[in-house]
């Protein structure tokens, strides 16, 4: 189980995607940015989250997220999802630490 560290705040969130909605960056390889944490969380049906050492490697990692379920992406770190299931809905989280400049003007929400 993976965790991101006390300090964080959420600063951002995406709206709810389906398998048929979501940006099709998200299919493919691609990062947080710099002191950025993604947490993913799966509403309905399932999605496979691959995680990679680097853009152009083979995935170190293949999670399995089902409905109610979480995943989290560390800063800089190359992933991409895969929507198994045609009720698939997820949203993403993004979260930075509370001394951030991305959280110049935005509101928060604690956690």
């Amino acid at each position: 189980m993976s965790f991101f560290p006390k300090g964080y705040v959420n600063y951002h969130s995406t709206c709810v995607f389906s398998a048929k909605s979501m940006p099709k960056a998200l299919l493919e390889p691609h990062y947080t940015r710099v002191g950025v944490y993604g947490l993913l969380h799966v509403i309905s049906g399932e999605l496979r989250f691959y995680g990679y050492a680097d853009k152009s490697s083979k995935p170190e990692k293949v999670v399995l997220v089902k409905a109610n379920e979480t995943a989290i992406s560390h800063p800089q770190y190359w992933h991409r999802f895969e929507p198994l299931t045609d009720d698939t809905q997820f949203e993403i989280h993004f979260f930075a630490h509370e001394g951030s400049p991305l959280l110049a003007g935005v509101g928060l929400k604690k956690t």
